[in-house]
């Protein structure tokens, strides 16, 4: 089961931080307005790619090592094992790309967000509140922990559901004839 878990988190791990690498380095070098809308779907749509593989791994498991009976709790297991290893990957890779690559992330971001607020009419308070909480978003946003926690943030939440949906759907008691 681990080694099968294992293969599959390696594969997914990779492949959603190699689409995040691609997309960031894209983004970190436009000139002009970056849209985020359409960055947050790319990536989360990155996070669905790799992890169809929890179901790939889950089926591959039951079928191939397990003779084609797998429980709930079983399916579940070897499903959060794959995204615990491509959750981090992926926290790996963005921590080395922040920090050594795009340290001014949030300061891009930031300013992405105070621009929008001008064009939408945001009141002279409203913008001056959003500069407060950008700057001390920011400050927080530099300490490695609290990084890879909201990165891990980001991403958990969309392999549980994927593991959640894909052990309901392959669990098996018996074998079907």
């Amino acid at each position: 089961m681990r080694k099968n878990s294992l293969i599959y988190g390696l594969i997914a791990g990779v492949i959603v931080s190699i689409i995040m690498l691609i997309s960031m380095n894209y983004y970190s070098h436009c000139e002009g307005n970056v849209d985020w809308n359409t960055s947050m779907l790319i990536g989360y749509a990155s996070m669905l790619i790799a992890f169809s593989l929890v179901f790939v791994g889950i089926r591959n498991y039951r079928d191939k090592f397990n003779s084609g009976v797998i429980t709930f709790g079983q399916a579940f297991k070897i499903g959060i094992l794959i995204v615990l290893i491509a959750s981090t990957i992926y926290v790996i890779s963005w921590l080395i790309f922040y920090f050594f690559f795009i340290p001014d992330f949030m300061d891009k971001y930031g300013a992405q967000e105070l621009a929008m607020m001008k064009i939408n009419g945001a009141t002279a308070l409203e913008i001056e509140n959003k500069t407060k909480e950008i700057a001390d978003f920011s400050k927080m946003y530099k300490n490695p922990f609290f990084n890879a926690m909201m990165t891990y943030a980001e991403i958990l939440p969309v392999g549980l559901m994927i593991t959640l949906i894909s052990s309901l759907i392959l669990k098996r008691k018996t074998i079907k004839n």
